[in-house]
């Protein structure tokens, strides 16, 4: 990979980072030569700090890790997308992504899905969810039987609360499916990616 670092006065290089998984901008690092080396040499993005005028691996202190999984050039060279797996929150505030934007619906569901891994990994008495998990397989299943029916007969009268919320507790029991079979809800996307590429 032969970048242009000449372009900029300072040598460095615009480098944007993208969750690996779900494709979220997490933040803007810059990078020169040696930084690029490093995250290459380490895996972990490790960029190049115009304020303390030396190279810094993100999480250093923290814990909170880029794990890169593939670093792309821009058409230009003068740019690269570092795709990544963040070990925790990636700004310095505690959010997930150093850029404000509106809650959507995939982050939470990305969240949910953790919540979920949580009860099955660490049981709660008290937590359904992990009941649920307790209870195995099949009654995991039988439940989201139940609840595609429950929503089966919603969607036939004209109450769209009543929908909207059977609908909400079938793709809750569908995550816990999912979760009892060791598959993410990504997985699941990929294949329907696929299928509308063919």
């Amino acid at each position: 990979m032969k970048l242009n670092y000449e372009k900029y006065a300072d040598g460095l290089i615009p480098a944007i980072v993208q969750d690996a998984e779900t494709g979220k901008v997490l933040m803007l690092g810059f990078m020169n030569a040696e930084a690029v080396a490093a995250t290459e040499k380490s895996g972990k993005a490790t960029f190049y700090s115009r304020v303390r005028q030396r190279l810094w691996t993100k999480g250093e202190t923290s814990g909170n890790f880029l794990e890169v999984e593939e670093i792309l050039p821009d058409c230009d060279n003068d740019t690269i997308l570092i795709k990544a797996n963040p070990a925790g929150a990636v700004c310095h505030t505690g959010a997930e992504t150093c850029f404000r934007e509106k809650n959507e619906s995939g982050d939470f569901l990305k969240k949910l899905e953790k919540i979920i891994e949580d009860r099955q990994e660490n049981p709660s008495k008290n937590s359904y969810t992990s009941q649920l998990f307790e209870k195995g397989i099949n009654k995991i299943a039988q439940k989201v039987g139940e609840e595609a029916v429950e929503l089966v007969i919603e969607a036939k009268d004209d109450d769209d609360e009543s929908f909207k919320n059977e609908a909400a507790d079938l793709l809750f029991h569908f995550l816990i499916l999912l979760r009892a079979k060791s598959v993410g809800l990504q997985d699941v996307v990929r294949i329907l990616e696929e299928r509308h590429r063919k």
